[in-house]
C-alpha cells in the first residue's frame, strides 16, 4: 500500500484566502487599505497571490477583532515594538470592555424589571419601582407614566420616586384617586385664569396633596429625608427651582387655568418653605403644612 501526499500550493488568489482565514475578500481588501496586511505580490493573470504568512496574518487579524480589538488597536498591536505601549494598548480595551460590561448589566436589570411589573414602569428608574411596590400601588395612568419619565429627565430619580409616591397611593386609595378626579374636573371646568374660585381651587389642591402625603407616610414613605433642591433668595424670600427652568423649555398642553392653579400652588407651598427657612434660622418651630410636592397631576 502506498500513500500519497498532495502538495500544497505555495499561494491562493484572495476568495481562497479568505475561505482560509475564516474572512471575507472585501475585509482584506479593507485590511490592505488601512495598512494591516501588506499588499502581496501578484502573478501572472495580475491578480494578488497570497502566501502563509499572509494566511497567519489574517488569522491573528480576526483573532483580535474577535477580542474586540478596534484596527487602529490591532495595527498597533501588531507592530509595537515597545511592549509597554502594547499594554496601554491592550489596557485600554480592558477599561472599554469593561464599560460596555456594565452597559449590558444596566440593560438587563431594565429587563428584568420590565418582565417583573409588565408595563412601562419598568423602563423608569429602580427607585420608582421600589417605591410602587412600597405603597403598594396598582397600576398607573399612561399619563402619570409620561409624567414620571419627564420627573427623571429634569430633576432626577430621586424626586421622580417622591412624584411616584403620590401617583401610588392615588391607584390604591379609591377615595384619594376620586379627589384627584374632582379637583381636575373642577379645573377643566374654568375658562378664566382670573376666576376667583381658583384661588380656592388651589388651597383644595394643596389640602389634597396633604392627604395624599398622609397616606405616603402611612406607607412608610419619609418625606422627611427628602430634600427638594431649591434656592431661598434671603433678601426677597422667593423660592426658586433651578431644574424647573430647564423643564419649562418643554412643551406644554396645559391651559391657562391650569397654569393659574400650578403657580397659586407653587406660591403656597413657597410661602410654607420659606417659613421653615426662617423657623430654621431663629430656632423656632414651623407651622406645619404639606411638604414641597410638585403638581401631582405633572
Amino acid at each position: 500500500m502506498t500513500f500519497s501526499t498532495p502538495t500544497p500550493p505555495l499561494t491562493v488568489k484572495i476568495g481562497e484566502a479568505a475561505a482560509l482565514a475564516g474572512t471575507t475578500p472585501r475585509a482584506i481588501r479593507h485590511y490592505h487599505q488601512v495598512g494591516l496586511l501588506p499588499e502581496p505580490e501578484r502573478g501572472g493573470d495580475d491578480r494578488r497571490r497570497y502566501g502563509y504568512e499572509d494566511i497567519v496574518r489574517l488569522l491573528w487579524i480576526r483573532r483580535m477583532t474577535e477580542a474586540g480589538l478596534s484596527l487602529d488597536g490591532i495595527r498597533t498591536v501588531l507592530t509595537a515594538d515597545d511592549v509597554r505601549h502594547r499594554r496601554a494598548i491592550l489596557d485600554s480595551l480592558d477599561e472599554d470592555l469593561a464599560e460596555k460590561e456594565a452597559t449590558i448589566r444596566s440593560q438587563r436589570a431594565v429587563l428584568r424589571r420590565l418582565r417583573q411589573a409588565d408595563s412601562d414602569v419598568g423602563l423608569l428608574s429602580p427607585a420608582v419601582g421600589e417605591v410602587l411596590d412600597r405603597v403598594g400601588a396598582g397600576p398607573l395612568r399612561a399619563d402619570e407614566l409620561d409624567t414620571l419619565l419627564v420627573t427623571e429627565r429634569f430633576f432626577g430619580p430621586e424626586e421622580a420616586a417622591m412624584q411616584a409616591a403620590g401617583f401610588g397611593v392615588l391607584s390604591a386609595d379609591e377615595a384619594l384617586r376620586a379627589e384627584q378626579d374632582r379637583l381636575d374636573r373642577a379645573a377643566r371646568a374654568l375658562s378664566d385664569p382670573d376666576d376667583p374660585g381658583i384661588r380656592e381651587l388651589a388651597a383644595q389642591y394643596v389640602a389634597h396633596y396633604q392627604a395624599m402625603e398622609d397616606a405616603e407616610r402611612a406607607a412608610g414613605i419619609d418625606h422627611d429625608d427628602h430634600h427638594t433642591p431649591i434656592e431661598v433668595d434671603e433678601e426677597t424670600g422667593e423660592v426658586r427651582w433651578p431644574a424647573m427652568d430647564e423643564a419649562l423649555r418643554l412643551p406644554s398642553e396645559a391651559t391657562p387655568v391650569e397654569l393659574r392653579i400650578a403657580e397659586l400652588v407653587g406660591e403656597i407651598f413657597g410661602e410654607q418653605i420659606a417659613q421653615e427657612h426662617e423657623a430654621e434660622a431663629t430656632g423656632q418651630c414651623a407651622p406645619p403644612g404639606p411638604s414641597h410636592r410638585d403638581d401631582a397631576r405633572g
